[in-house]
């Protein structure tokens, strides 16, 4: 059965985050906010709870999953990053985008995509997904929360709590949060490029 917390969306209780910080430390799978939608995580080592996430979303091993991260040094252990990428991602977070960029050999390779061996990166701008990984002191592994069948997320707390009880560990209530999809850019040796438009702009690779 899933914990519920309530945790204001710009003054985070510290004392629930540190709560949720522990459930992630245990193998615990929670739903908490971000910038663009909620979402899952767990810790990034945990095998059985990332294949809880894969298990919960009807995943298969192409998918290109995501690593929520607290700042650009987190970004630059799992990521081969050039200067041209550290600065446009440092430009451009935190904020409503995911970086799509070449593993290192600190990212395992269940999270990589396992033709391209590539791994997405965010720092999303949100107080409650920042202090999360702050506060873990690593990054989280991450997946948007759409149900099998549905095309957007899930936006009310109530709605996951109801239909995810008994899957989650840990919901986290922020209120609703409509949908808008991250702006997505790959960054690759073939060059930069936006490959899915979305809520952020990043107006110094738009034609």
């Amino acid at each position: 059965m899933a914990q519920f917390f309530a945790i204001h969306p710009e003054n985070p209780q510290l004392r629930l985050i540190h709560q949720a910080v522990e459930i992630l430390h245990k193998g615990g799978v929670i739903a908490y906010p971000t910038d663009s939608s909620y979402a899952l995580a767990c810790h990034i080592g945990d095998k059985q709870a990332m294949d809880k996430i894969r298990r919960i979303r009807q995943l298969d091993d192409k998918h290109d999953f995501t690593l929520i991260c607290k700042d650009l040094t987190q970004v630059s252990n799992f990521t081969k990053i050039g200067n041209d990428a550290f600065r446009l991602i440092k430009h451009l977070t935190p904020g409503p985008f995911t970086f799509i960029l070449d593993a290192t050999r600190e990212v395992p390779k269940r999270l990589q995509h396992p033709k391209k061996k590539t791994i997405g990166i965010r720092i999303p701008d949100h107080p409650i997904a920042q202090l999360l990984v702050q506060e873990l002191g690593e990054a989280m592994f991450s997946s948007t929360l759409i149900l099998p069948g549905e095309t957007d997320p899930m936006s009310d707390p109530y709605d996951i709590r109801e239909k995810l009880e008994h899957e989650l560990d840990l919901v986290i209530d922020a209120g609703i949060i409509e949908f808008e999809p991250t702006t997505m850019i790959a960054i690759t040796n073939s060059g930069t490029e936006i490959i899915r438009q979305g809520k952020g702009i990043a107006t110094m690779l738009q034609k």
